[in-house]
């Protein structure tokens, strides 16, 4: 695999991360069309709201919780149940793996990248 394609599929791929309650959470980084959809989903006035919309990325880029699939929220309300759901704890858990994902993608460091 080449370094870009390893990057790209770094980029792509589900990450599995514990929040300090002990629940397993999948992430995976957003992209173009998940933000689309989640400025979408929050209307105009939130999609101006910095603030909010930083602390809804990260319910949108949790995928699944303990095994049971998150659907992409539609709506505010559906937003603010994933965010209630995964709490600080999760939400935690879900933005140091963004960071991670970050890291790894911008340093080109990917564990499949070859030495």
């Amino acid at each position: 695999m080449t370094p870009s394609a390893a990057i790209v599929e770094a980029a792509n791929r589900l990450h599995s991360t514990t929040d300090s309650e002990g629940r397993q959470i999948s992430v995976k980084r957003p992209n173009a069309l998940d933000k689309l959809r989640l400025l979408k989903a929050a209307g105009p006035i939130l999609s101006e709201n910095q603030a909010w919309l930083g602390v809804a990325i990260l319910a949108v880029a949790a995928v699944e919780l303990d095994g049971i699939p998150i659907p992409p929220p539609t709506n505010e309300q559906q937003v603010e149940a994933t965010v209630a759901r995964l709490g600080d704890h999760g939400l935690d858990a879900v933005a140091n793996t963004l960071t991670a994902i970050e890291a790894e993608i911008t340093t080109g460091n990917s564990s499949r990248t070859p030495i």
